[in-house]
């Protein structure tokens, strides 16, 4: 089908939706109730006029189309979620279904960044675990001792700064660090994507290298038992951070037959609510690490049924919340 016999088979659609959205913008309606009289009608164009801009964005045509149907269905929008923008019922909207949609929108650059992770972590964990000095290609002879001292069977608690006594002030320390980290793996797309790989890679080289050497002193049960819980969240949103990265990096490749700038912008919007998300998730993790993980007094079997829980959680929600028609 030509753009042009395409948008002569749905103009009237178009149309009709066009003048709805601008008399309710302009007022027309009861004050007292934002919804139009015709608003089964109005919801029913704008499923339409979503199908239409996702058809004409597939099949690559004209700018003024696409640019057409962006603002319609995005004036549609407004005016159909308007009473929901803020509130209860959107932070409702966006934890259900929102997020989790979003993710699996994504879920070739989550697996993607997943691998960019996890498998230079698996590597370089094992190689240090067989060589323990290679650590050292990664950190260096200070870094390493602390991280022996910060795990050791002495520490008060575990996984704290010798030069810090309270879990407030870790919890604080953790979010700046996590956030950190997640931001860089997310900006990193601006440099075509490169940016997003190299901080995926690094922070799954220095994980693997850590986890290796610490197991290799025998420090592995405190090490594990300290991690398992706040990584089903902390390594899961850098995961996603990465993802969305990626997704930037793309539209910057890749951005057809939009210019970069445009490409850009799309991308951004699709995977904004990605980033809204995992800082949520950084936010439990660090709320977890400050003040369950490194408890000595929790038995071991508690902290890995809790983080068993953790595990199963998160990956049950990510990939089968919001499935089902609301």
């Amino acid at each position: 089908m030509t753009p042009l016999h395409f948008e002569e088979l749905y103009q009237a659609e178009w149309q009709e939706l066009d003048a709805q959205v601008k008399l309710i913008l302009a007022g027309r309606n009861d004050s007292h109730d934002r919804v139009p009289i015709q608003g089964e009608r109005v919801a029913a164009l704008y499923r339409r006029a979503c199908e239409h801009f996702a058809l004409a964005r597939a099949r690559s045509y004209p700018r003024y189309l696409l640019d057409r149907l962006e603002k319609l269905t995005s004036d549609a929008h407004q005016v159909i979620y308007q009473r929901r923008e803020f509130g209860i019922h959107r932070i409702r909207q966006a934890v259900l279904y929102d997020f989790p949609r979003a993710v699996r929108a994504h879920a070739a650059y989550v697996w993607l960044s997943a691998a960019l992770f996890f498998v230079p972590a698996v590597l370089v964990g094992w190689l240090v675990y067989k060589n323990p000095d290679l650590v050292l290609s990664v950190v260096d002879a200070n870094t390493a001792a602390e991280f022996e001292e910060m795990y050791s069977d002495a520490a008060d608690s575990i996984g704290s700064r010798r030069d810090v006594n309270s879990d407030w002030v870790m919890f604080g320390y953790y979010i700046l660090n996590n956030v950190g980290v997640a931001f860089q793996c997310f900006a990193g797309g601006l440099v075509f994507g490169i940016g997003s790989i190299v901080f995926i890679v690094l922070n799954g080289v220095l994980g693997g290298a850590v986890a290796g050497y610490l197991t290799e002193r025998g420090l592995g049960e405190t090490f594990w038992s300290f991690v398992v819980t706040h990584a089903a969240f902390e390594l899961t949103a850098i995961i996603l951070a990465g993802a969305a990265g990626l997704r930037l990096g793309h539209a910057l490749v890749a951005p057809g037959r939009n210019t970069r700038l445009q490409s850009l912008v799309n991308a951004a919007r699709e995977s904004i609510v990605i980033v809204y998300g995992l800082t949520v998730m950084l936010f439990i993790a660090a709320a977890i690490e400050g003040f369950w993980s490194s408890a000595r007094w929790m038995p071991l079997t508690m902290k890995y049924t809790v983080a068993a829980l953790c595990w199963i959680g998160v990956l049950a929600y990510l990939s089968l919340q919001g499935r089902r028609a609301r």
